[in-house]
C-alpha cells in the first residue's frame, strides 16, 4: 500500500504544481511583471506544502506501524506465546506476518492463523486510516497554499530554502549512514576482542574459525583465539588485488592513451562504449568465465611446463578480476587526461617534442593525480570483489604468494561466516565484523595515500 499512496503523491506533486502556475497567472491578470517570483516558483511552493506533510506522515506510518501491529499482535495472542523464547516469539510473529500477507511459512496452527487474521484486520483498518489522514493533509495543504499565492509572495525564497533543506537532509543521511557504520563495525569488533586478543587476530597465521570452541556441543567451555588469525587472508587478498592491478593498470591506462590522444573521433565513439560495457557486466559472470575457461587454461599450461597449478588459484581469480576493473582505470583516466589543458600540449609541440614525448613529459604528470586516483578506486573495488574469488580462488585460507595455489580473501570469508543461521554471540559471527573493521582501514589507509599523493602533485592551470 506504500507504493500505492507514493505515486498518488507524485501524480498530486505533478498537479499542484501546473495548478500553482496557473493560479499566479490569474491573481496576476497574466501580468507576468506584477508577481514577485515567477510562475514556477509558485507552483513549486504550491506543490510542496500540498504533498510534504503527507509525505511526512507516510514514512513515519511505514516506520511505526509494524512495530504498532506487532505490539497488538503479541498482547492478543499472549496466551499462545507464553513460554516461548525470545527467538522463538519473532519466528511466530514472522511466520503470522507471511501467513497473512501471502509469504512462505513453514508449518501453520492454529494460533499462527489467528495471530494472522489479527494481522490482516490491522493492516485494513491502517491502510484506511492513513489515506484518510494523507487526505486531510493534502486538502488542508492544497486550500492553505492557494490562499497564500498572491502577487508578492517570496516563492522563489520558500522553494530555494526547502531545496537547500532536502540537501542538507540528503548530506546528513549519508554521513550519519557512515558513522552508523562506522560505529557497527567498532562496537561489535569490540565484542570480538574481549573473546579473541586483537594481537592474535592481527598477527595470528592460522584461520580456521570452524575449530573455534574447544569442547563439543554444549560442552564447550572456551574459544580457541589462535585460529582467528587474519594474516593468511590479507596475505590472499593483496595477492589477487595485485594480480588484477598488474593486468589491469596498463591495459586501461594505455587504453585511456590511446583513446585520448590518438584514436579518431568514429573510433573512440565506438571504443569507448564497448570498454565501458565490461563495468556493467554481473561479477557472477566474470565468476563463471574464470571458473570455466580461465582456471582450465591455467592448469592445463601450468600442467605443459610441468607445474603444479590448483584447479582453483590466486592467478585465475587475479586475471578475471583485472579485467573486470579495467573500464575504472580506462574509464576514469580518459576523462583526466581528457580534462589536461589543450594549451600544455600546443606548447610542448611549440617546443618541437612529439606526441609520445608530450604524453610522457607534459600530459601523464599533469593528469597524474587524477590516475592515481582511478587506480586506488580500481584497488578498492577488487579488495571488495568476492564472487569471482568464491568461484576462482576458493575458500582455503591458505599463506602463501604462489600465485598457482588457492586462496581466500577477506570478503569471501566475511560471507563465509554470516551464512546459515549463526549464532550472534559466537566469536565465529563477531569475527566478521572484525573483518570488516581490518578491511575498513585498510581501504581508509589507501584513500588516505590517495589523497596525499593528490594533495602533492595537484597543479592549477589556467
Amino acid at each position: 500500500m506504500f507504493w500505492t499512496y507514493f505515486f498518488i503523491l507524485i501524480a498530486v506533486f505533478v498537479l499542484a504544481t501546473f495548478y500553482g502556475r496557473s493560479r499566479s497567472l490569474q491573481v496576476v491578470n497574466g501580468q507576468l511583471s506584477a508577481l514577485h517570483s515567477r510562475p514556477g516558483y509558485h507552483g513549486g511552493f504550491l506543490a510542496i506544502v500540498t504533498v510534504v506533510p503527507a509525505l511526512i506522515a507516510l514514512i513515519v506510518w511505514v516506520i511505526v506501524a509494524p512495530n504498532i501491529m506487532n505490539n497488538i499482535v503479541s498482547s492478543q495472542s499472549a496466551d499462545i506465546m507464553s513460554g516461548l523464547s525470545k527467538p522463538a516469539v519473532e519466528a511466530f510473529l514472522r511466520d503470522a506476518r507471511a501467513l497473512a500477507f501471502g509469504g512462505i511459512v513453514g508449518f501453520v496452527d492454529a494460533g499462527k492463523e489467528h495471530a494472522a487474521e489479527i494481522y490482516k484486520s490491522l493492516n485494513t483498518t491502517s491502510n484506511i486510516l492513513m489515506g484518510v489522514i494523507m487526505a486531510l493533509l493534502v486538502a488542508g495543504g492544497f486550500f492553505y497554499g492557494v490562499r497564500t499565492i498572491q502577487p508578492q509572495m517570496r516563492a522563489r525564497h520558500f522553494v530555494e530554502r526547502s531545496v537547500m533543506a532536502l540537501l542538507i537532509l540528503c548530506s546528513a543521511v549519508a554521513i550519519f549512514t557512515t558513522i552508523g557504520i562506522v560505529l557497527s563495525l567498532i562496537f561489535e569488533s569490540l565484542r570480538f576482542f574481549q573473546q579473541v586478543p586483537i594481537l592474535d587476530f592481527v598477527f595470528g597465521t592460522h584461520w580456521s574459525p570452524q575449530s573455534a570452541f574447544i569442547g563439543a556441543g554444549a560442552e564447550a567451555t572456551g574459544t580457541n583465539s589462535e585460529v582467528f588469525g587474519a594474516i593468511p587472508l590479507l596475505v590472499g587478498t593483496m595477492l589477487i588485488t595485485f594480480i588484477a592491478i598488474l593486468v589491469a593498470a596498463p591495459v586501461g591506462l594505455l587504453s585511456a592513451i590511446y583513446l585520448s590522444d590518438y584514436a579518431a573521433q568514429p573510433v573512440r565513439a565506438v571504443a569507448k562504449p564497448m570498454l565501458e560495457i565490461l563495468a556493467g557486466i554481473p561479477t557472477v559472470v566474470y565468476g563463471f568465465f574464470a571458473a570455466l575457461a580461465v582456471a582450465p587454461f591455467i592448469r592445463g599450461w601450468g600442467e605443459s611446463f610441468g607445474l603444479t597449478v590448483s584447479s582453483e588459484s590466486a592467478l585465475a581469480a587475479g586475471v578475471v578480476m583485472g579485467i573486470m576493473i579495467i573500464p575504472f582505470v580506462s574509464s576514469l583516466s580518459d576523462d583526466v587526461i581528457n580534462a589536461v589543458p589543450q594549451s600544455l600540449r600546443d606548447g610542448s609541440a611549440g617546443l618541437g617534442a612529439t606526441k609520445s614525448e608530450t604524453i610522457r613529459r607534459v600530459v601523464l604528470p599533469a593528469a597524474l593525480p587524477g590516475i592515481v586516483s582511478a587506480l586506488i578506486l580500481a584497488i578498492s573495488r577488487a579488495i571488495g570483489e568476492t564472487m569471482i574469488v568464491v568461484m576462482a580462488a576458493g575458500l582455503a585460507a591458505n599463506m602463501t604468494i604462489n600465485p598457482l595455489e588457492a586462496v581466500t580473501t577477506v570478503t569471501v570469508q566475511i560471507v563465509t561466516l554470516l551464512v546459515g543461521d549463526q549464532e550472534f554471540d559466537s566469536a565465529k559471527t563477531l569475527a566478521a565484523f572484525a573483518l570488516g573493521l581490518l578491511l575498513f582501514c585498510i581501504t581508509l589507509a589507501l584513500n588516505v595515500f590517495a589523497l596525499r599523493v593528490v594533495k602533492k602533485y595537484r597543479e592549477q592551470y589556467d
